[in-house]
């Protein structure tokens, strides 16, 4: 058992350090950290000028301008990390034709995926910082590292990062069965995620059963639990519809909700692999 678990470790450090050396080493280090503080920076002015542009100023409504802000910063997780757990596959098989030399090495093949997507979130994470830092700096976000509910945070994260990464692994599984169409996949369920979950308006603004969508994806309690750990002074209750719930319902919530979304990701990339092997498609290469 110890011995497993120990193996098991291993694959998972061992294929976070080769994600983050693919992720990293295509330049210096200096070009890197460049790179990695400009793209979400200018990133960020994209939803700034939406937001001026409609409302005229930042400070007209600064409740929704840090309950779009923190959420558009926190959907980089979703938008980065999911898709690049599920890119893994297409990289590794397309790119590199590394799959089939992976799959067949005696480690588990899901903890490899899991793995590359620590390297992921390492790299998103920093841009995550850097974009929260640059809001409170320029543009007054309201986040109060000495008001924030570091525990509830802390826990909230985690269980979202993980549920992020479940999905992700799920759409692995997916890439096994198609051919260059999976990067399409990947964009559309995040872009499901984007319209439903209240990334950066409200999902009461939604009619009712898109609503009732949101409420039943756990990144719908993901952000309202980062809303609410980071920016305690402003009341988003009205606008994200979730007001009459407690922090420790939220957060039940998104347990419940993202242990669901385990179970189905695992039975949907075992399935996947299963089938990808019965018809032979696991080093399908389309020269794409």
């Amino acid at each position: 058992m110890r011995d497993a678990l120990r193996r098991d470790l291993r694959t998972i450090r061992w294929s976070a350090w080769l994600g983050w050396q693919m992720e990293s080493n295509w330049t210096n280090p200096l070009l890197f950290l460049v790179y990695s503080i400009v793209k979400p920076v200018f990133g960020t002015f994209i939803l700034v000028f939406m937001f001026v542009i409609i409302l005229g100023d930042v400070a007209t409504d600064p409740v929704l301008f840090s309950y779009m802000y923190v959420g558009n910063a926190f959907y980089m997780f979703v938008a980065q990390v999911m898709f690049g757990v599920a890119y893994v596959v297409q990289e590794d098989r397309e790119r590199f034709k590394t799959l089939k030399q992976v799959y067949i090495a005696p480690i588990s093949f899901f903890l490899y995926v899991v793995g590359r997507a620590l390297s992921k979130m390492a790299v998103t994470a920093l841009a995550v910082v850097i974009t929260l830092v640059f809001g409170v700096m320029a543009l007054d976000v309201a986040v109060d590292l000495g008001q924030t509910a570091w525990l509830m945070f802390g826990i909230g994260l985690f269980i979202g990062l993980a549920c992020i990464c479940t999905i992700g692994v799920a759409l692995a599984g997916v890439t096994f069965l198609t051919a260059r169409h999976s990067s399409g996949i990947n964009e559309g369920i995040a872009g499901l995620f984007y319209l439903f979950c209240g990334v950066v308006y409200p999902i009461t603004v939604l009619p009712q059963w898109a609503q009732n969508i949101g409420l039943a994806i756990p990144i719908t309690y993901w952000l309202e639990l980062m809303r609410r750990s980071l920016v305690p002074s402003m009341d988003f209750s009205e606008m994200s519809g979730l007001g009459e719930y407690s922090d420790l319902s939220i957060l039940l919530f998104l347990t419940l909700s993202s242990m669901a979304f385990l179970i189905l990701s695992i039975g949907i990339f075992k399935y996947a692999d299963h089938l990808a092997r019965k018809k032979g498609k696991l080093d399908m290469n389309s020269t794409y």
